[in-house]
């Protein structure tokens, strides 16, 4: 049985010595399913006590994050998930303030602190905002892991400088902590941290590991036993188990099913009806194939034989189809729903009757503009389909790209995309770094640096570059062969330009900044990238503006003499 993310929680909050309890905390732990892909969350927020609607703001935000948070997409990280949640909730009390009668004045509206826990595969993520704390416990180490946002005007006296809802703009901190078993998360707000003594929160923890909400109750009345005048919450998490396996474990999941054999036209196959192959290598067998029950043209693809013994490989393989049903875009291959049980490991995708983006230019060596233009604008519609859900696709090459009959681009073959929600998952499998094709590979990926999506970018403007340059490469065979940033600084970007062929100087600037091999002095969204393709760069053009006198002869002449006459006149005045 593998291991999976198990924790213990204690947790209790009283009004103390206020009339109203005004803060509010929770705990959500989902499914098996969730579990894995996105953990779990623990909030606490802490109402200001000047505002007599901030208890409000507290449940919205506490309800809304351990909601709205497992309702992300599984594709995206945690940061991403939890800040879009937050900003969504902090823009909602915002907007509620505005409305009532507190819009002028910040202490009295829907204003909260908050503190957020995550805790995904072994990595805890912290999000914070206010003076509600996170505390680990550790070896009987006691360690505070966020920052106060208050600013004191005095010994006596502070002012609360950052809460959810008090400006339209979101600051929140956020910070990720590696998690051992046994670590032991604490979450109080200042009614309790500034009143309960270090030494006895931590033992009574101790004391009370079989019952944590009794040792979050007995904090919570030594607080309030010594002194504390405000609302009284603590959460107390301890993790129990951490997922934790074995690459052969993983093996053995991802091969429960067993392999296909060689498929041959006209075979039975689960289901379906194999017509022909349409692609094979060493790394998989691709068919095309008759659904029986829908009469449909399918592609089904099968992993090679030969890799069975690499979990790396069948892991990819596996996600290829994940990632598929995760990304609506007509610009994008999509997978076949299926209702009937496989009997073997493959994947089965839509059927487009057309040819890649290799043929396409085999059969247009000197396209025009327009045609380039319109591949361009489609592939990075597809390729923005993957960037917002925090996936890179990092195999873009032109025999990944198929073009259909109606001229309709999508881009095919997962293998090697990246997502960021399942990069966080710790796993033992180890994993190439470079999975790419090398000519249209990124050149950070040779330096062992992460990708972005200035990474795909790149991708795609060699791609543009190809079938503008008949196959040729911006930089030749140099990118794969650089592997430092010196050499990489030594790269030499050849024109696209020829004599042969009429492209405007502008579309060669635009692909050599596309194509740097600085990926922060490329451009930084896909659609500027575009967008210049059509239209002449702004900076190109004063770039490339000849000088006046070049331009215009006699007004340079002009504006020469009058200089001189002013300089004249001045001189005679002077004396």
């Amino acid at each position: 049985m593998l291991n999976s993310l198990k924790i213990a929680v204690g947790q209790h909050s009283d009004k103390g010595r206020k009339k109203i309890n005004q803060d509010f905390h929770g705990v959500s732990m989902p499914d098996d399913a969730l579990l894995t892909s996105k953990g779990i969350a623990i909030a606490l927020a802490d109402g200001i006590s000047s505002s007599n609607v901030s208890q409000i703001a507290s449940e919205a935000s506490v309800r809304g994050f351990l909601d709205d948070y497992f309702c992300t997409s599984e594709a995206w990280s945690v940061k991403k998930s939890a800040h879009r949640v937050l900003t969504a909730t902090n823009s909602w009390l915002h907007s509620q303030s505005q409305k009532s009668h507190h819009r002028f004045d910040k202490d009295k509206g829907y204003v909260c602190t908050f503190s957020a826990l995550v805790i995904k595969s072994t990595t805890a993520h912290l999000f914070h905002i206010g003076d509600t704390r996170i505390y680990r416990l550790r070896d009987k180490s006691f360690d505070k892991l966020t920052e106060d946002h208050r600013l004191w005007i005095s010994d006596k006296k502070s002012y609360l400088s950052r809460a959810l809802g008090i400006n339209q703009k979101l600051e929140i901190d956020y910070s990720t902590i590696p998690v051992e078993k046994a670590d032991v998360f604490v979450l109080a707000t200042d009614g309790v941290y500034e009143y309960a003594d270090t030494d006895f929160i931590v033992n009574t923890i101790d004391s009370h590991d079989v019952n944590l909400n009794a040792a979050a109750k007995a904090i919570v009345d030594e607080a309030y036993a010594q002194g504390s005048t405000d609302n009284l919450t603590i959460q107390i998490v301890r993790v129990d188990d951490l997922p934790q396996q074995d690459a052969t474990e993983i093996h053995q999941q991802l091969t429960e099913m067993p392999f296909p054999p060689i498929l041959e036209a006209r075979a039975e196959f689960d289901g379906y009806t194999i017509i022909r192959s349409l692609h094979a290598s060493s790394r998989s067998h691709v068919y095309l194939a008759v659904d029986n029950e829908t009469n449909t043209q399918v592609v089904i693809k099968t992993p090679s034989i030969d890799l069975q013994d690499d979990p790396a490989y069948l892991e990819r393989f596996l996600m290829e189809e994940w990632i598929a049903r995760r990304i609506n875009s007509p610009y994008v291959l999509k997978p076949c729903s299926q209702s009937r049980k496989r009997n073997y490991l493959y994947i089965v995708m839509e059927f487009i009757e057309g040819q890649t983006l290799t043929q396409w230019m085999r059969d247009n060596l000197a396209p025009d503009m327009t045609a380039v233009r319109d591949i361009a604008e489609q592939i990075s519609k597809g390729l923005l389909a993957f960037h917002r859900l925090e996936m890179l696709h990092q195999d873009l090459r032109p025999e990944n790209i198929m073009i259909d009959n109606t001229g309709t681009v999508k881009i095919i073959d997962f293998g090697a995309t990246k997502v960021a929600g399942v990069d966080e998952i710790t796993t033992p499998i180890e994993h190439a770094d470079i999975l790419g094709t090398a000519q249209f590979t990124a050149p950070e990926y040779f330096l062992g640096e992460s990708g972005s999506t200035r990474s795909d970018l790149f991708s795609l403007a060699v791609i543009i570059y190809q079938m503008l340059a008949q196959g040729r490469l911006p930089y030749g065979i140099q990118v794969s062969q650089a592997r430092t940033k010196s050499a990489q600084n030594k790269l030499s970007y050849q024109s696209v330009l020829d004599d042969d062929r009429e492209i405007p100087a502008w579309i060669d600037h635009t692909l050599k900044k596309a194509l740097h091999p600085n990926p922060y002095k490329r451009y930084q969204e896909l659609s500027e990238f575009t967008f210049d393709l059509s239209h002449p760069n702004k900076e190109f053009l004063n770039k490339a503006a000849p000088p006046l006198m070049e331009r215009n002869p006699v007004l340079f002449w002009k504006s020469i003499s009058f200089i001189l006459m002013i300089v004249i006149v001045i001189l005679l005045v002077s004396k």
